[in-house]
């Protein structure tokens, strides 16, 4: 498998978890919409850390962390509005051992979060997009 076929499976599903957002926006599950958006945003850098770095895709969720790696091999500046926005998202990656933090985003995550993390990831997703070499 190329590289390039390996990208095409990163953003398969990724654009698949991003359109899953789109759903749970519809049937009212805010949590699951940042959530999915999560999913989305760090499939998509994975599928990009595999074509600037290697299919060594490090087992994190910390989208940050994973730019990091090849921030300095890209085109143009990630812009602190889009950190911001991928740290805040990294923070809804989902982890079932910890069924009680899962309870407290829901308590805390309203219509008008999954209304700004949708928005926001949908721009952020197209501009990691340019990012491609």
């Amino acid at each position: 498998m190329t590289d390039e076929e390996k990208f095409a499976y990163w953003l398969e599903y990724a654009e698949y978890d991003l359109q899953t957002a789109e759903t749970m926006f519809s049937g009212g599950r805010w949590m699951y919409v940042i959530f999915m958006c999560q999913q989305a945003i760090e499939k998509l850098v994975k599928g990009l850390y595999l074509l600037y770095i290697d299919d060594n895709v490090p087992k994190t969720h910390d989208i940050p962390n994973l730019l990091s790696h090849f921030m300095d091999k890209i085109s143009h500046p990630v812009n602190d509005e889009y950190i911001k926005l991928f740290r805040d998202l990294s923070a809804y990656y989902l982890n079932t051992r910890y069924p009680k933090y899962k309870e407290k985003l829901n308590e805390v995550t309203n219509e008008s979060a999954a209304k700004f993390f949708l928005k926001n990831s949908k721009e952020a997703f197209k501009w990691l997009l340019t990012l491609k070499p």
